[in-house]
């Protein structure tokens, strides 16, 4: 960017939220409008991630827009080249190139009451935008705990989502700090090639067959040729999952038997008892994201892998020392520890009507209506925002179901600009906020990520669950086909804001039941 430039909405972020806001955008007639991207090339989390053995946990058919279909998937499940394939395939199918800006890293972004308009700063130069987006998700900043100790480690050091490919493995002694679904991955692909892995686990994972196969070419051809049979795997794969979300969210109970299969898994493959009982979860299968491999436990019964059930405590030299006291001395730490997903670093960088950060306004714990706006915020939406994570399901559909949110919400601002006196903004009525997520905390109280026994990447810094959705992605879609302006104050240009609160005798729509 070169000079002052302004665009209609401003998009941050260029993985599937970002691209497939694109989309939307385009296919609503809207080109006034850029992708903001800090790296190189699109891709978001699928291009950031490309450790050995990286792959998608959930479906190939139903990881994909459906404005996008692919009948070429190779796999059930497919890995990250083919995923990161398919979203290249999406920017040039749609026209999206004109509108990305690489090396354009957002380092802050201010609303302008007077203007109504949100100024952004990036490396690449300035733009205002009469609408914000940001698009970043919650896999996109890597977290890599502070270890005492680690500064002095001489070997090599990285994150998962980080990985360092010039750096030769073979013969190497690695650890592998964690086990969540990167290090599953990680851990069969890496242990063939290294002298000796260590996998330093503080939470067994429940584990559960992961059901791969290649796609024919005889399913290929029919799903390009006969569209309907490519629609109706999409309708079946999502039609199971949300059968299943009673389980993880009113009847916990229920997960008993999915845990006996999870426990029969193991124990195919995992003889030894005392190594069994490192492996085995003391908490309810769901309350932590259910892991796919059949890998993972053939990996760690090798002669050159060692579990140590037990969180890496301090670094010594070249020597990790657990919390137990075992102490192993490696050439090379992989970190495979999560990302910041409560506490996103975007949130730092956006400041809204009287200048306090998104990061400071959720300091108490995230929350926005209908996973998309905060108040104090104005035409600023969040794609994949608070409670908008599923346990069971894909993404995609969240993030669908919030591009039409997004969509309706320009809709609204171009009629309330064209029937009123001027530009207008939304800014989210702090009651419509409050009501919807203490009636999402209530509803979370009997789930199994609340009552299942473990701590999770789901739960905040106060143990509150402000990540996950507790309903079906078809409810979700339901309660944002579109703005309820009952649940929004209606800014105007050289208006300072009141604040975002709801007279006495206006309604506040409740959150869904």
């Amino acid at each position: 960017m070169t000079g002052h430039e302004h665009v209609r909405v401003a998009v941050i972020g260029s993985g599937f939220g970002g691209l497939g806001a694109a989309v939307r955008l385009r296919r609503a007639g809207v080109t006034d409008f850029v992708v903001l991207e800090r790296r190189d090339s699109v891709g978001g989390t699928w291009r950031d991630n490309s450790y050995p053995g990286c792959a998608c946990d959930v479906p190939s058919h139903l990881y994909s827009f459906s404005f996008a279909p692919n009948p070429e998937w190779p796999r059930n499940f497919s890995g990250q080249e083919h995923i990161r394939a398919y979203l290249e395939r999406v920017a040039d199918t749609f026209g999206l190139r004109p509108h990305l800006r690489f090396g354009a890293e957002v380092t802050e972004a201010r609303w302008d009451f007077e203007t109504l308009r949100w100024e952004v700063e990036t490396t690449d130069g300035t733009l205002t935008a009469d609408m914000l987006v940001s698009a970043t998700g919650p896999l996109s900043d890597p977290k890599i705990p502070d270890i005492p100790g680690l500064d002095g480690f001489t070997g090599k050091v990285f994150h998962s989502a980080r990985w360092d490919h010039d750096y030769d493995l073979r013969d190497k002694r690695v650890a592998m700090i964690g086990t969540g679904a990167s290090a599953i991955q990680i851990v069969p692909a890496i242990q063939p090639v290294v002298g000796r892995l260590t996998v330093f686990q503080r939470t067994p994972p429940w584990v559960m067959p992961r059901m791969d196969r290649e796609i024919s070419d005889f399913e290929r051809r029919l799903h390009a040729k006969v569209p309907s049979t490519r629609a109706l795997r999409r309708r079946m794969l999502w039609l199971i999952r949300e059968l299943q979300v009673g389980a993880f969210t009113k009847h916990p109970a229920r997960m008993g038997l999915v845990e006996k299969l999870a426990k029969r898994h193991m124990t195919k493959v995992v003889k030894d008892p005392e190594l069994r009982a490192k492996l085995t979860p003391d908490y309810r299968i769901g309350c932590k994201r259910i892991l796919l491999s059949n890998t993972y436990y053939p990996a760690l019964v090798q002669p050159n892998v060692d579990v140590v059930a037990s969180g890496l405590k301090e670094v010594r030299g070249n020597t990790l020392v657990a919390s137990d006291g075992t102490e192993t001395e490696v050439d090379a730490v992989i970190f495979g520890t999560g990302f910041h997903v409560t506490d996103m670093p975007i949130a730092h960088r956006i400041r809204g009507v009287d200048g306090t950060t998104l990061a400071e306004s959720w300091k108490d714990g995230m929350e926005a209506l209908r996973g998309s706006t905060a108040t104090g915020f104005p035409n600023f939406m969040t794609i994949i925002g608070p409670n908008t994570g599923l346990g069971n399901s894909s993404m995609i559909l969240i993030i669908e179901a919030q591009l039409n949110y997004m969509i309706d919400y320009l809709r609204q601002l171009g009629t309330l600009t064209t029937a009123g006196a001027g530009r207008a903004a939304l800014d989210a009525r702090p009651e419509a906020v409050r009501s919807w997520n203490d009636r999402l905390q209530e509803r979370m109280k009997r789930t199994v990520w609340t009552t299942g026994g473990c701590d999770s990447w789901y739960l905040d810094a106060q143990g509150r669950n402000t990540t996950v959705w507790p309903g079906t992605t078809g409810e979700f879609h339901r309660v944002t086909r579109q703005v309820d302006l009952t649940e929004y104050e209606v800014l105007r240009a050289g208006a300072r804001p009141a604040g975002g609160t709801a007279g006495a005798d206006e309604p506040v729509a409740e959150a869904t039941r």
